[in-house]
């Protein structure tokens, strides 16, 4: 269509009629595939082929001249594509054969003896032209190709359509999406609205089994425990009873011995009599076994210390105060009161001292040798489970003293202590004498200065 002597370019496709008349719509599913491609376009395509007979010619076996003549194109062809790969991939390759000449009678269309020589026909002799073995080619071959287009898609058959029923369009119904947290614009949202967005009523239950199952198995331990409860009562119950009940009898046969006494009847002897050296040797025992075991326990607590100047009373502080030391040496059990105590001039009954002197400490409390010798040195009884027989030696040994001294140190044997570190108390702790001392002699040694520079000015002058 249009005017002559152009082309077209439209993407039309021209109406095709078929052998009844009618239009065929199957051009446009065929539209950009080859003839041979098969495409199923026809309602008499989905339906099954007939069954044909059996001295049908299609079914028929072909000849062995059909097979030969078949056997012969398949290997020409293939040698053909064989041959053209391997002369591709050869470095260097001969020159082709070529065809035998052709020869054409040519009759030009002007005659005359001023055309073609005055000759009516010529002879033409046909000759493939001679090519270079090395020559390089003179076309790009390996120019990319689009691609065609892809086959299309295989026509769907549709059903007729059908109205749509209220129930479909209410499935088909998507509620909007209400956001349980925000509500920006302040709309009020009904609650089967919310509902309806959350999915809750679409969503079926299923309550586990086993949630009854527990539910079960704790009524009835439950009701156990109950039970046992109650059980453990009534018998706590009748316990108390009969131990009431024991008391009781107890009270009234006690009262019933009283009664029987204060009448002067003569009650049997329920135990056996206990004679008064016996009794006196159960006390003995008793006594010294009291004692065992407060030695026991004297000597878990301090292994050290087992003398037995524990087993007297302890003394009283104000005592210990008084007497600046606590008594060590074991006294008789004839004197009541230590006679120490009488011979104070300073007590508590004195005392003490003048509370504006600031003389409280003016006596250690514990002095003495043996307290000294306990606190600061290693008792020997532990450190000889450990150190063995060596621990004099350990002791002795000068291992740490340096080789030159410093200046007023004392690293002699007689210089160790035996107690703790006393310390001498300044007579001056804030250096006021000193600075009293110090600004006298400047005020001395300013004067002098002084005059020598009275002299000068006036030797100046």
């Amino acid at each position: 269509m249009g005017s002559k002597g152009k082309e077209s370019t439209s993407n039309a496709i021209a109406v095709q009629l078929n052998a009844e008349g009618k239009v065929k719509y199957d051009v446009l599913a065929r539209q950009g595939h080859s003839k041979d491609k098969i495409v199923y376009s026809k309602l008499s395509d989905l339906l099954p082929t007939e069954v044909v007979a059996e001295n049908d010619p299609s079914l028929e076996k072909p000849s062995q001249e059909d097979i030969e003549e078949n056997t012969e194109k398949t290997r020409l062809a293939l040698m053909k594509i064989t041959n053209s790969k391997i002369a591709a991939a050869m470095p260097v390759r001969c020159a082709e054969r070529q065809g035998p000449a052709e020869f054409i009678r040519y009759t030009p269309s002007q005659q005359g003896a001023a055309y073609n020589s005055g000759a009516k026909q010529r002879v033409i002799r046909l000759v493939e032209a001679q090519v270079d073995p090395m020559e390089p080619p003179r076309f790009k071959i390996n120019k990319k190709i689009p691609r065609g287009p892809p086959s299309p898609p295989a026509p769907v058959l549709h059903s007729p359509t059908r109205r749509v029923t209220v129930k479909e369009q209410k499935d088909w119904k998507i509620p909007p999406c209400i956001s349980n947290w925000k509500n920006a614009k302040g709309y009020t949202v009904p609650l089967d609205k919310r509902l309806a967005a959350d999915g809750r009523g679409l969503q079926q239950l299923h309550i586990n089994e086993k949630f009854a199952k527990l539910a079960e198995a704790l009524y009835i331990a439950d009701r156990k425990a109950r039970e046992a409860v109650e059980t453990r009562a009534q018998l706590e119950k009748k316990l108390a009873q009969k131990e009431k009940e024991q008391k009781e009898e107890h009270l009234r046969q006690l009262a019933q011995r009283a009664r029987d006494e204060r009448a002067g009847i003569r009650v049997a002897p329920t135990e056996k009599p206990v004679d008064d050296e016996e009794r006196e040797r159960d006390m003995l025992r008793q006594d010294r076994h009291k004692e065992r075991a407060r030695e026991r326990n004297l000597s878990r607590a301090a292994p050290d210390k087992r003398s037995k100047l524990q087993r007297e009373r302890e003394r009283d502080i104000s005592e210990q105060i008084a007497l600046g030391m606590p008594a060590r040496g074991v006294q008789s059990g004839e004197m009541q009161f230590d006679q120490r105590l009488f011979g104070q001039a300073k007590g508590l009954g004195q005392g003490y001292n003048d509370d504006e002197g600031y003389n409280v400490y003016d006596k250690p409390w514990r002095e003495g040798g043996s307290l000294a010798n306990h606190l600061y040195r290693p008792s020997k009884n532990i450190d000889k489970d450990v150190y063995g027989d060596d621990l004099e030696k350990i002791v002795k040994s000068n291992r740490f003293v340096p080789d030159k001294e410093f200046s007023g140190t004392n690293h002699s044997s007689s210089a160790s202590r035996a107690g703790p570190v006393q310390f001498e108390k300044e007579e001056d702790p804030f250096g006021l004498d000193q600075f009293l001392s110090q600004a006298k002699r400047a005020s001395k040694r300013k004067e002098p200065e002084r005059r020598d520079d009275r002299d000068k000015k006036k030797r100046r002058d």
